[in-house]
């Protein structure tokens, strides 16, 4: 009697924990559910033992994914400088490099590696030359409809960077904007 009752209350545990850290079906219907628009939480990296802001407090960001598993991500810091020429062609060397250092645009196509909890951002075009035409691969730390957290192994300024976006607001969208089943 007393080791059906222990079997019981192992069991219930056991599904517990299991609920708590979710599987690998609920991560892939998560991550097979990423089409929409996200915005930036934030972009965090780790260099030398030291936390910064990747592209400075305050930095907005969208990441758009489609059903069809193409991408865009961009990310703009706050408080960029105004070209004094007036000419977005015409800037100064330090006009070009506070730009330069706190922004990213790239676009190209997506995949996800549920067995691996991985995104893949195959780069057809970025602001960062260097990845064009590379694979980028992101550590998923969470996916939810709600969030999602990304480890970038090598960031491009360096370190490892932490990015955490917001999910998509279906709920907020007119019907006739809301994506289907």
């Amino acid at each position: 009697m007393a080791s059906n009752a222990l079997k019981i209350a192992f069991s219930t545990v056991a599904l517990s924990v299991g609920g708590a850290l979710g599987t690998p079906d609920v991560f892939a219907e998560d991550a097979n559910n990423l089409v929409g628009t996200w915005t930036l939480v934030s972009s965090i990296t780790e260099k030398d033992q030291t936390r910064t802001d990747q592209f400075g407090s305050g930095a907005k960001g969208m990441l758009t994914f489609d059903a069809d598993k193409h991408f865009m991500l961009i990310i703009i810091g706050p408080d960029l400088p105004k070209f004094a020429s007036g000419n977005r062609a015409g800037g100064s060397s330090e006009e070009n490099k506070a730009v330069v250092s706190k922004s990213i645009a790239m676009m190209g196509t997506y995949s996800v590696n549920s067995a691996e909890k991985s995104l893949t951002f195959k780069v057809d075009s970025a602001t960062f030359p260097n990845w064009n035409g590379t694979e980028q691969k992101r550590l998923i730390a969470t996916i939810t409809t709600d969030e999602l957290k990304y480890v970038t192994p090598t960031a491009s300024s360096g370190g490892v960077g932490r990015v955490t976006w917001r999910g998509p607001k279906l709920a907020e969208l007119p019907a006739a904007l809301k994506r289907s089943p």
